[in-house]
């Protein structure tokens, strides 16, 4: 019972310092992209600073994990944050380390109560448009075939993706960078279909409120009528008595 609230207040401690760190992965992936002029030690301390983030949040998850009541029932119920600490561990590329702390940004932002499903949307519509733009130039630019060159061209091409759109001036033509339009058109879709259901049950609580309030509306109209009738009914006994 003295587990789980020290839980809480070790996720709600953690919240802004990891979110400044996932600011940080975000500049140190997209230097040497954006950069791909950039000398060997830039590269080298951009590579230190993913690493270092991905750890923090591995050891975050690992903390929460030995703070949990239950340590199994947490296990089953973050699976998705397990997996994505052990991704870069399988093959260390980068794009793995960029999906794994995508995947536990993710996961430990929906943890925040105070997090309001819109502003969620937002910034992961806006961080999956950011990576998957950096990530698909990562790989396609230097493909023969390819003809997503700029950052321009690559930010283009996940608009249209995500949204399906697929005007088909750019695609990619590498085996990493199809996988990328699969996950972008997959999160695009899902995306969608949160803003719609949100839109929907928004609706429907207004409708149901407007509801309740005719009801209620009916029933003191109702309750009014009979008073006004015992009224009538009092006003002409009333009446009758004084008449004798």
């Amino acid at each position: 019972m003295q587990q789980q609230p020290a839980q809480l207040r070790w996720e709600h401690r953690t919240q802004r310092p990891l979110f400044g760190l996932a600011v940080a992965f975000a500049v140190a992936y997209a230097v040497p992209i954006v950069r791909p002029d950039a000398g060997p030690d830039i590269v080298r301390v951009c590579t230190a600073v993913e690493w270092v983030v991905w750890g923090a949040f591995a050891l975050d998850y690992g903390v929460r994990l030995a703070l949990a009541p239950h340590r199994g029932a947490f296990v089953r119920t973050h699976w998705l944050d397990l997996g994505a600490v052990l991704l870069p561990m399988l093959q260390p590329m980068r794009l793995l380390r960029l999906v794994s702390t995508l995947l536990l940004v993710g996961q430990r932002a929906r943890m925040a109560s105070q997090i309001r499903l819109t502003t969620y949307v937002v910034g992961a519509v806006v961080g999956l448009l950011m990576f998957g733009s950096l990530a698909v130039l990562s790989v396609e630019r230097d493909s023969p075939d390819g003809n997503i060159r700029t950052l321009g061209d690559a930010v283009w091409w996940s608009f249209t993706t995500m949204t399906t759109v697929g005007y088909g001036d750019h695609a990619p033509t590498t085996g990493l960078g199809r996988m990328l339009a699969v996950g972008l058109m997959l999160s695009g879709i899902a995306l969608l279909g949160v803003v719609t259901a949100n839109i929907a049950a928004w609706f429907i609580a207004r409708f149901e409120k407007d509801d309740v309030e005719e009801r209620r509306q009916t029933e003191a109209i109702r309750e009014l009528t009979e008073e006004v009738r015992a009224l009538r009914g009092e006003l002409a006994q009333l009446k009758g008595d004084l008449v004798e």
